[in-house]
């Protein structure tokens, strides 16, 4: 059953994913910019080390477009990916407390020197300002409002996390990002 409420909602969770990641990549000029000299690559990302009752589908390719965003790609183009992106998802507490901190998570990167260095910095540098789309959403008393409570709310899951990844093998730290790159 798991399955096949899965295979349904998938498809449309992936396509808001995409309108979610190029929202947060037109709001940076430079991330855009960045992204342009890559028309046409192939980004293949794969999770791996989930626990069993999260499903991830397998792997998503992105394909980078003349506007410097990213588009689905055909799942067989992730074959022939640029750049091969894996992330670690083992100790799923670590890896939240570092979203949540703002850090990069543990992601290994394999593939196109250059189309490399500037996902890594993508992944370093771009962040989402939700504090200014929910001003632009609620206006700016509610937004302020809501963003406070947002941040509050971020600040008790970091808590929470740090706390739970204590437990976690390695005692909770985070482990260190790593960059496979061939020649440009």
């Amino acid at each position: 059953m798991l399955q096949h409420l899965t295979e349904l909602v998938w498809p449309a969770a992936l396509q808001r994913l995409v309108l979610a990641l190029n929202h947060v990549l037109a709001s940076e000029t430079e991330a855009v910019a960045r992204l342009r000299p890559h028309v046409g690559r192939i980004i293949r990302l794969s999770v791996g080390g989930l626990p069993a009752l999260l499903q991830w589908p397998g792997i998503l390719a992105f394909r980078i477009t003349p506007a410097g965003l990213l588009e689905l790609a055909e799942p067989a183009d992730a074959e022939q990916a640029d750049l091969a992106m894996r992330v670690d998802a083992g100790q799923p507490a670590v890896l939240m407390q570092a979203l949540l901190d703002g850090r990069r998570p543990p992601v290994a990167i394999d593939g196109d020197a250059h189309l490399a260095a500037d996902v890594a910095w993508l992944m370093d540098h771009v962040r989402w300002d939700y504090a200014d789309d929910l001003d632009r959403v609620f206006g700016p008393l509610v937004g302020g409002q809501l963003a406070r409570l947002f941040a509050a709310a971020a600040a008790a899951a970091r808590q929470v996390l740090r706390t739970l990844a204590q437990f976690a093998p390695g005692g909770g730290e985070p482990p260190v990002p790593t960059t496979t790159a061939r020649g440009a």
